[in-house]
């Protein structure tokens, strides 16, 4: 299994990964309830897109939004053919080494409440996340849970 590199939205195995993501995530959320970034946003200086790769192919994405000396895990996804692999995990153990290297001392991330989502919810709470008030500038929606991990 690769490791964790970091990527620009714009390459192309990545951006068809990131369309997949934001397409699916709008589809399960309405729109006031769906946070997903666009993947021009993933761009901004504040974000660190990183990439899983297999056979030269971005089979799982996800980013850090840094906040002072606490991050947000952003579009984190597992192209559906590559389930059940143990990418995820390892692009999770990823994002929270890269956070640990940067300084960071805390991980937040907003994940949908929905059985659609059970699967992700079972993962961030494997590696230490714990449910949490929303944070920056989320607010309570009963189609989110915010989750948290000191690191």
């Amino acid at each position: 299994m690769q490791n964790l590199v970091r990527v620009s939205a714009d390459a192309p195995d990545v951006a068809a990964l990131l369309k997949r993501h934001f397409d699916l995530m709008r589809a399960q959320s309405p729109a006031e309830s769906c946070h997903v970034l666009p993947a021009d946003a993933l761009d901004a200086p504040d974000i660190t897109l990183f990439a899983l790769r297999e056979q030269d192919r971005a089979v799982a994405v996800g980013a850090l939004r840094r906040m002072g000396t606490e991050a947000e895990i952003k579009s984190m996804h597992t192209a559906y053919e590559a389930r059940g692999r143990g990418f995820a995990r390892v692009l999770l153990q990823g994002l929270i080494a890269s956070a640990q290297e940067a300084g960071i001392t805390r991980l937040n991330l907003e994940t949908g409440s929905g059985a659609e989502h059970a699967a992700a919810r079972a993962l961030y709470h494997s590696e230490g996340f714990r449910e949490c008030p929303p944070f920056g500038d989320y607010v309570s929606d009963p189609l989110s849970v915010f989750m948290t991990r000191a690191i």
